[in-house]
């Protein structure tokens, strides 16, 4: 079987978020199902960029769409485990920007998931990809990322 393999960049770590698995998080198997695990991400991603004072519907003038997203599970969580999402961003390439997040769960500190997605901006006048505005990039600057 070939798998993806994920390599979280410790050092470009802009935030970190408390989630709890809710029993409706839980699939047929009795563990947090692929689908509800994007939820959290996307709940964990968020908060990362409103800790910088952005939106991801809103960066600098402009939104963002998921443009690709890769996820590679690597141990069961189930309800009520306590995890910790964290969030990495890459120093921004052209018109997107690579964020990478990791779930672990709090009690053994066990990698659930590591996830990359490429978040590309969008120009909302004309709904074209747009390069990633100097305000965005400056408020990664401002978290250390370079």
């Amino acid at each position: 079987m070939e798998r993806i393999k994920l390599v979280f960049p410790e050092a470009a770590i802009i935030h970190r978020h408390a989630l709890t698995v809710r029993i409706t998080d839980m699939n047929y198997g009795r563990h947090l199902g692929h689908d509800a695990l994007v939820s959290l991400l996307h709940e964990a991603r968020v908060a990362a960029l409103a800790s910088l004072d952005l939106v991801e519907w809103d960066l600098g003038g402009c939104a963002s769409v998921v443009a690709d997203l890769a996820v590679q599970y690597q141990v069961e969580a189930r309800w009520p485990d306590a995890l910790v999402a964290e969030t990495a961003v890459r120093p921004p390439e052209g018109r997107a920007l690579t964020v990478y997040q990791r779930l672990r769960r709090e009690a053994d500190d066990r990698v659930v998931a590591t996830a990359r997605l490429n978040l590309v901006l969008i120009d909302p006048t004309n709904g074209r990809p747009a390069a990633v505005p100097a305000s965005v990039r400056d408020a990664l600057v401002r978290a250390g990322v370079a």
